[in-house]
């Protein structure tokens, strides 16, 4: 829970606010002026940990499996699965942590893009040194050679996998642990599935995404996430997790916030039932809400529209919300963007006549394709809209609940 003393700094008006806000490769400056406001902060962070003696500590006590070390013999295939470049984890630790408790086995890299399209190893930040003798699979998801029916959910989602992880004696899934708008929770199961899977079997599942329950931080009961943890057990060999845990505020690359291992789902838990505090935020709604993130999720219209979601409960009838992400990489796939993630999975969430305005470096002429109505700054939303303005620099790692 957030101390009643956070609680009261978070949602405490503010004058004269000025801010730096993530936005991309460089922060905007925001200068309020006299406009009443205020500012929804992250908990403080615990405190970080050095991160080789942390990754060590978790494969050294296990959540509900043995260790991995008593998993894999010599000689067994071995699939390591990492996230692609969409998401911002320590992978080089996790790899060399992993790696110092193999035996001597046949080790396929596979890199977890789900649908996000192929990404080259060389933009992970893996020690090369690391990958040596290992295969990598850039997994694609639309390449149906490469795939391997493995049947189906019982909410009907048909499970294609990667044959990395059918042909694999043990699959070891990485991650980080922080809040996922639908699936509640990233990382856990979610490396196998969707991170491995058909596109149009993960897309099945995000329809998921509008049930009842598919809500950011819900660790039980969440119809997205308990579909996607069946399909991830359908493969046929051991599992194995190793899971960092995120927090808000970044940690140097040498230190994390805590860790866990051991089996995909239990692990996973464990996980995601200590970081909840860390990312939990009150705040209470105004009639605008500025909300912004770091990379990556600032880098495209199809990562910062998780931005929304996160400040949803913000947002009140006839308000506005701002998205201040600059979008280098553009809205990404436009049909896929405004129908499968803002149409099904974000305008739900949304009270009425809520209108979503894009802060970004994109030409307005292109940014328009996307579904949000952009603007070139957020001082020119602020001419347009009257009322106070509540603020989330970093949105999208935050879980909001509004005050009482």
């Amino acid at each position: 829970m957030v101390p009643d003393r956070a609680r009261r700094r978070q949602i405490r008006y503010r004058h004269n606010v000025r801010i730096s806000l993530p936005y991309g490769t460089s922060p905007i400056e925001l200068d309020l002026g006299d406009r009443p406001a205020w500012v929804i902060d992250a908990p403080p962070p615990p405190p970080a940990r050095d991160a080789g003696a942390t990754l060590a500590a978790a494969l050294d006590a296990p959540v509900d499996s043995p260790p991995l070390e008593d998993l894999v013999r010599a000689g067994d295939r071995v699939t390591l699965i990492v996230s692609d470049a969409t998401r911002d984890e320590p992978r080089d630790a996790m790899v060399a942590a992993i790696r110092a408790r193999l035996p001597a086995c046949r080790l396929t890299l596979a890199i977890a893009t789900g649908t996000h399209g192929r990404c080259r190893v060389a933009r992970l930040r893996i020690d090369p040194a690391r990958l040596a003798g290992a295969a990598i699979v850039d997994h694609d998801g639309n390449v149906d050679d490469d795939l391997v029916d493995v049947g189906a959910t019982s909410r009907g989602t048909p499970v294609r996998l990667h044959r990395a992880l059918i042909e694999a004696d043990t699959v070891v899934a990485t991650g980080c642990i922080r809040p996922h708008y639908f699936a509640g929770w990233g990382a856990g199961a979610k490396a196998i599935f969707p991170g491995l899977g058909q596109t149009a079997s993960i897309r099945q599942n995000h329809r998921l995404k509008a049930a009842p329950g598919a809500v950011a931080g819900a660790i039980s009961g969440n119809p997205c996430r308990d579909d996607l943890e069946e399909a991830a057990r359908l493969i046929p060999g051991r599992r194995f997790l190793l899971n960092v845990l995120g927090a808000p505020t970044p940690a140097p690359a040498s230190m994390l916030f805590g860790a866990v291992a051991g089996s995909v789902e239990g692990a996973w838990r464990a996980g995601a039932n200590i970081a909840t505090p860390w990312f939990t935020a009150t705040g209470q709604g105004g009639a605008v809400v500025v909300a912004s993130d770091a990379l990556p999720v600032t880098a495209s219209l199809y990562q910062a529209a998780k931005i929304v979601a996160a400040v949803a409960p913000l947002a009140v009838p006839g308000g506005a919300i701002v998205i201040v992400a600059e979008c280098v990489d553009g809205i990404g796939p436009v049909e896929v963007v405004n129908r499968a993630i803002f149409e099904l999975g974000i305008q739900p969430r949304l009270p009425p006549d809520c209108t979503v305005f894009l802060v970004s470096g994109m030409p307005l002429e292109v940014a328009r394709a996307g579904f949000a109505i952009p603007r070139p700054t957020v001082q020119s939303v602020l001419v347009e809209r009257t009322g106070p303005v509540v603020i989330v620099p970093r949105a999208s790692q935050l879980l909001i609940r509004c005050a009482p």
